[in-house]
């Protein structure tokens, strides 16, 4: 589950709205070279010291439809999967722990963050794949602190990692969670959209804080596609 800021499955999907295709397929510049491998068993090692056996199984199913639909759009299968098995690394760690580590790398907060600071998983996860193992790929490391609320302007990469933490099955099998997942195959940013319009009608619906960078991912990917369509 997002947490309560960006939520996409904190209330019956009932209450929602169906969503409507309104996006054309499209296609991607090619992926460019791939990166160093991380070693995957000190990562499973690691995690499974650090999450709950029920988060390490949403770890494994964001890597494999990361990579898959990284695989569908053209883009670097290895990047995705990295960033879809490093995504949740500080998942769990306590607020204050959070913070602490937050600051010390001067990342600027917001009131939001603050008063929520397990919003700031993200954002410490790249902090924590870069630390603890290596990481130094940009995009990669992008796509993890993007996981959560998206970003404007972010990559393909980034936008698979956001997909695939939003859809992979386990989050469920309701009609609009199936639609989304198909639209993720045919078009990236509409997928984008639409699954930040389905997140943000449930935090409408719960009476829950929205953050601002949902919204602005949101109006960045209709965008995007409103340009496509000229």
């Amino acid at each position: 589950m997002r947490e309560s800021f960006s939520v996409l499955h904190s209330i019956p999907s009932q209450t929602v709205r169906p969503l409507q295709t309104v996006c054309q397929p499209e296609s991607l510049p090619p992926s460019q070279a791939t990166l160093p491998e991380i070693e995957r068993d000190r990562v499973l090692n690691w995690l499974s010291k650090n999450v709950p056996d029920a988060r390490l199984q949403h770890i494994l199913r964001v890597e494999r439809m990361a990579t898959e639909l990284a695989r569908h759009h053209g883009l670097d299968e290895e990047r995705a999967a990295q960033a879809g098995l490093l995504h949740d690394l500080a998942k769990f760690f306590k607020p204050k722990r959070l913070l602490e580590i937050a600051q010390a790398e001067g990342l600027e907060l917001d009131p939001v963050e603050e008063a929520n600071p397990h919003l700031l998983h993200a954002e410490v996860g790249a902090i924590v794949a870069r630390n603890e193992f290596g990481v130094h790929d940009d995009e990669v490391l992008e796509a993890i602190r993007n996981h959560t609320l998206g970003r404007p302007g972010m990559s393909p990469l980034s936008c698979v990692v956001f997909l695939a933490d939003s859809l992979e099955p386990g989050r469920g099998d309701t009609p609009e969670l199936e639609h989304l997942r198909q639209l993720s195959l045919q078009n990236l940013y509409c997928a984008v959209w639409q699954t930040c319009d389905y997140s943000i009608q449930q935090l409408l619906a719960s009476r829950h804080l929205i953050h601002p960078r949902t919204v602005l991912t949101r109006n960045w990917a209709m965008e995007k596609v409103r340009e496509k369509r000229g």
